[in-house]
């Protein structure tokens, strides 16, 4: 037995990637035009062109975690991890989820989204997979949020200040000069980085980005996303690649939920460095 671990769907972690390092997903909630509707149940390309008939999304519910932590507690124990409780009230839900579900469960608010959650996940799995402790567990998703680091390049802020992630003048400014917008996740907000002018730009001042936050001697554990097309996140990931041999290196959607609040055109990086234990 192991300790078992959960995470939502905005963690924008494959499922092919979840299931091999034996992690549970939960869906997180999408409507359009106000009527509920499965997350998996429409592609990214469904789901841009039905926009204008109003898309909202929700946390995951009670009853998703509750179901899962029951599916996934076998006696060890389950971890938690959630979309940033800054951003959605799924950290709430999977509180309430954990207390319907009983047993040994810890809940974490990962403090961020899409591939710095998912990679939290994974160094939470990869632990539970040496037969760690709960609490061993946990330090190592605990470890990983210290670390993690997410950034992206958008092809307008404007659905980021329509929900109120940025300022608004930000938005005019992006739409005003013409340029690619650069943001970061950090503590659970959305915080607008200095702009590029070209999708060329952006991609490699997201690379200096990584480069500048290198640890000599530590692994690197890094996921490039996209919206639509990954033509600019395979690229990024090649680069990192021609670089350096990552630990964890994989390719991922942002996924539904994260979408339907940024809009299309999303391209972006998350990465930790994980440094020897002393």
């Amino acid at each position: 037995m192991t300790v078992a671990v959960v995470v939502d769907t905005a963690s924008a972690l494959p499922r092919d990637v979840a299931a091999a390092n034996g992690i549970t997903l939960v869906p997180m909630g999408l409507s359009i035009g106000g009527l509920p509707v499965a997350e998996s149940a429409l592609t990214m390309e469904e789901l841009i062109a039905r926009f204008d008939e109003g898309v909202t999304t929700s946390g995951a519910s009670p009853g998703d975690f509750a179901k899962a932590i029951e599916i996934s507690q076998d006696g060890d124990g389950v971890v938690v991890i959630t979309l940033a409780s800054e951003l959605s009230s799924t950290y709430r839900s999977a509180l309430v989820g954990a207390e319907e579900a009983g047993g040994l469960v810890r809940v974490i608010d990962s403090c961020t989204a899409a591939g710095a959650e998912g990679l939290i996940a994974l160094a939470a799995a990869r632990m539970a997979a040496t037969g760690a402790t709960i609490d061993q567990v946990e330090a190592a998703a605990r470890r990983a949020l210290g670390e993690v680091i997410l950034v992206g390049a958008l092809s307008t802020l404007d659905y980021l200040v329509r929900g109120g992630r940025i300022p608004a003048a930000a938005g005019w400014a992006a739409r005003r000069f013409n340029v690619q917008p650069l943001i970061e996740l950090r503590d659970g907000r959305v915080r607008p980085l200095r702009p590029a002018f070209s999708r060329e730009a952006a991609l490699e001042r997201m690379l200096s980005q990584w480069r500048r936050s290198e640890v000599p001697g530590a692994d690197l554990h890094v996921v490039a996303m996209h919206s639509l097309g990954a033509d600019d996140a395979r690229a990024l990931l090649d680069r990192i690649r021609s670089e350096i041999r990552p630990a964890t290196s994989f390719l991922s959607g942002f996924g539904n939920t994260l979408v339907a609040h940024t809009g299309p055109g999303l391209v972006g990086l998350a990465w930790w460095w994980e440094r020897p234990l002393t």
